[in-house]
This record gives C-alpha cells, structure tokens and sequence, in this order.
C-alpha cells in the first residue's frame, strides 16, 4: 500500500493501491456467521464466555448502555461493493459472486476495556425504490460510509448526492435538538485494484471532501482487502469510539464455541488485542420502522434516552 501525500491540506487521508480486476459484492445472511468463522482464544476469556452467554438465543433481552449503542449505514450505487466491505468487516472474506442486495441488517457486539458495545451493521439497496425509506435510514444512522466505484463515474455522482442528502436531513434533526449533530463520514472509491479503468480523478474527490472535519476518503479494494482496516479505523476515531471495533483490532469469537472459551488451555492463550473481542450476533432482526421513529424522537424531544435509558436487544 502506498499513501499519497499521508493527509491533504484539509487533513483527510488518500491511499491507493494496484492490482487486479474485481467482480461484484458478496452476500450473506445471518445463518452463515454460525459456521466456518475463525476463532481465536484470548486471555481474559472467562468474561467472553459470560458476554456470550448473555446474547445467546434463549435470553429475551441484553441491556446496553445508550452512549455505548451505535449504527453505522453503508450507502451507493449498486454494484459498487457495499456488501464485499461489510463482508470483510464482519468475517474477513470476499465472494466474487453478485446478489443484488434489498437490505441486509446485521449486528456485532464487542467487549473492549471492561465495556460492551452493540454496533447495527444497515447495508442499503443502491436501487432506493422508497425515497422515505432512505431518509429513515439516515436520520438513524450514526456513521456512514459512501462507496462508489473508481471506473465508474456515475456512482461518484450518486455519492455526491448522498453527502448532501445526509447533510441535509441531519440538519433537520440538529435544528430541532439545537445541538451540534456531528456525523462522521468515510468516502470509499472501491475497486483500486482496477486503477487502468478508472473514471473518476483525485481532485474531483478531493473539491467534495475538502473543508469538511468529519470526512475522510480512502481508496480502497474489498476484493484485495486494501485499505478496508485502515478505512474503519479512521471512521472509528472520528466517532469517538473504540479503534479496537476494526476487524484487525480485536479477538473473534464464534457462539458455538463458547464451551471451548471455558477451558484452562484455551484460556491461557493470548491474543495480541487481549482485552477487545468481537462477535457477529445470529439471527439479527432489523428494528421496526416504530422503533427507529421512536429512537428519533427520543433524539428529538431532548433525549432522556441519553442518560436512563438502556438500548435493549430482542
């Protein structure tokens, strides 16, 4: 990997890369995070398995604290690799093959530092069919990440369109709570593999990204896996969360094998994050459109939801 320049004048991050062709996003579904997922043991597992045990199926709900509750939205054009990046992000892998996505929901808990975290995983259609749909989505989103294609310039066009739209909706939650509503945003040009065919330049990139504080573009690959951690990382830190919720950041671990966890030469075993873990909860139900309207009015109204209430998985 090469970084350009490390930061432009506005301080946001350019990288680049080269290599081969790139053919299409993956798809996945809740039931393929229960088999095949890497494991690794950590020291400190004792605590794992109780946080495992707590999300397991059987319990009707797991209390969250709010301020440690978060969604992350991930919007484009289709065919541009939104999905291949959620892929990389929840279990390292990559799938040539191409499924329209509708809209995938998932979910991935973390145990950083003695604390828990929840972070919603909302991968968008490109196709947006339901305009009000769309703008739901981003009142309820926290961070976003906007992915078009390097050799295709419409898709740039589209996020082009998506930043202003997110600015623009989030203004309206911001002038009815009469704070400041940061939204921190990362901007993919995906597919650098593909730098030969490319369609869009690094100064058109550089006019929309410029000037804004929250806003960093990378380019990356999902299919050569360029640039994703280090994409993630960034967003973390200017959301004010845990760098360790990247995917080279923490431990993995898999529900079904949380009796191994349990285990003395399991748990004597370090891991090179030895107090961050993450694991991909099964069976993710997508909140209802009541519950998100809910969670913004929480938003809206002053948000007591910020300091009582707990943010509670189903």
């Amino acid at each position: 990997m090469t970084r350009r320049g490390g930061a432009t004048n506005s301080g946001h991050k350019f990288a680049a890369c080269s290599g081969s062709g790139f053919r299409g996003a993956a798809r996945f579904g809740p039931s393929h995070h229960r088999g095949g997922q890497k494991v690794i043991c950590c020291q400190g597992t004792v605590s794992v398995a109780s946080m495992i045990k707590k999300m397991s199926p059987s319990e009707n709900e797991f209390d969250i604290p709010a301020k440690n509750c978060h969604r992350m939205v991930i919007l484009g054009s289709t065919k541009v690799g939104k999905s291949a990046i959620i892929s990389r992000f929840l279990n390292e892998r990559f799938d040539d093959q191409y499924t329209p996505t509708i809209e995938d929901f998932h979910r991935k808990f973390y145990s950083i530092r003695g604390e828990i975290y929840q972070l919603d995983i909302l991968d968008t259609s490109g196709n947006h069919p339901f305009p009000a749909m769309r703008r739901l989505s981003i009142l309820t989103g926290d961070v976003f990440i906007l992915v078009f294609s390097l050799d295709n310039r419409d898709s740039f066009q589209e996020v082009q369109r998506l930043k202003h739209q997110i600015s623009d909706t989030k203004s309206c939650l911001r002038n009815k709570t009469k704070e400041n509503v940061d939204v921190p945003l990362v901007i993919c040009g995906n597919k650098c593999d593909k730098d030969f065919y490319r369609e869009v330049q690094e100064d058109e990139i550089e006019r929309l990204v410029g000037g804004d504080e929250h806003c960093a573009y990378f380019e990356i690959s999902a299919k050569k896996n360029t640039n994703v951690d280090q994409m993630f990382q960034t967003l973390f830190t200017m959301a004010k969360l845990p760098n360790e919720m990247s995917p080279g950041r923490h431990c993995k671990v898999s529900l079904q094998y949380c009796e191994l966890l349990r285990r003395k030469s399991f748990r004597n075993k370090k891991c090179k994050d030895g107090n961050a873990y993450g694991v991909v909860a099964p069976f993710a139900r997508r909140p209802s459109v009541h519950s998100d309207l809910m969670y913004i009015k929480g938003k809206t109204v002053g948000g007591s939801q910020t300091k009582e209430k707990a943010c509670v998985i189903c």
